[in-house]
């Protein structure tokens, strides 16, 4: 089994918690241990933002992250290396590449697809690439072993879901809104549809992001889905503490993980 089944198959009973940060963020020697302190608080699988100029699917919260990341000097290859070191402090954590399609593509995707791999990544989430224009990403992510995670939404319906899941891997990514992260949440009842929905159609975990906030947000969404990612929050408890974020990050975490870890025992 690759890293992200295993670490879906180790939450049965429970969702998965899916953590994102923005790589670079404050700066690149400070990422590894905020990525630390997500994986002492509990998070199952993180997602490594790769900072962008244009982030056009990110809200207030995130963009300001991009900024600072880019600010500091942070590249591709400062990505990929501390992929790597994160790698070699946790060899069964999952980790996944999120971002955009320019820096991914901009010397080639078998040049990405070749290094992501050599980090130790375990796959590769490109927001706005959508599956008709996925010539070359895909192909050369699924030729070096890594999964392209695809993302679905409120608007991708019966006709369009069969093309998203095409090549899809690692788990589906149910954007719960249609918007921008961190600014809004899509009501519960919508959720729990849409996600009963995309397993009737899929054997991937179906994992759902945008909009969580708080443990009791993630618990519900939890007692559907099989996966909640949680970014934005996160990505503000960095930018108020800065260098001495990763302690803060990690309670923050840690009350997610408990809250999870029982929201279908409540349920039930």
């Amino acid at each position: 089994m690759t890293r992200l089944a295993t670490a879906f198959a180790r939450a049965r009973g429970r969702a998965a918690l899916v953590t994102f940060v923005t790589g670079g963020d404050p700066t690149p020697a400070d990422t590894g241990a905020i990525l630390d302190a997500l994986v002492a608080g509990g998070a199952d699988v993180i997602e490594l933002g790769m900072p962008f100029t244009d982030p056009m699917a990110d809200g207030p919260a995130i963009q300001r992250a991009n900024l600072r990341a880019l600010g500091a000097g942070t590249t591709t290859a400062d990505i990929l290396a501390i992929a790597k070191a994160f790698r070699g402090r946790h060899p069964q954590v999952p980790l996944v590449l999120m971002g955009y399609a320019n820096p991914m593509l901009r010397r080639g995707a078998e040049w990405f697809a070749a290094g992501a791999g050599d980090a130790g990544v375990d796959g590769v989430i490109a927001v706005d690439l959508p599956p008709e224009e996925d010539g070359e990403l895909g192909p050369a992510l699924r030729a070096a072993g890594l999964h392209f995670i695809r993302l679905a939404t409120p608007t991708t319906d019966a006709a369009r879901l069969p093309a998203v899941l095409e090549g899809a891997g690692g788990f589906l990514y149910y954007v719960s809104v249609a918007g921008i992260t961190g600014l809004q949440q899509a009501a519960q009842a919508s959720i729990d549809s849409a996600v009963a929905r995309l397993k009737a159609a899929t054997d991937l975990p179906v994992v759902v992001g945008f909009g969580v906030r708080t443990a009791e947000q993630a618990a519900a969404i939890g007692r559907v889905a099989d996966g909640v990612v949680v970014g934005s929050a996160i990505v503000d408890i960095v930018a108020a503490h800065g260098a001495a974020a990763a302690p803060h990050v990690k309670d923050y975490v840690a009350g997610l993980a408990a809250a999870l870890a029982t929201a279908r025992e409540k349920a039930a």
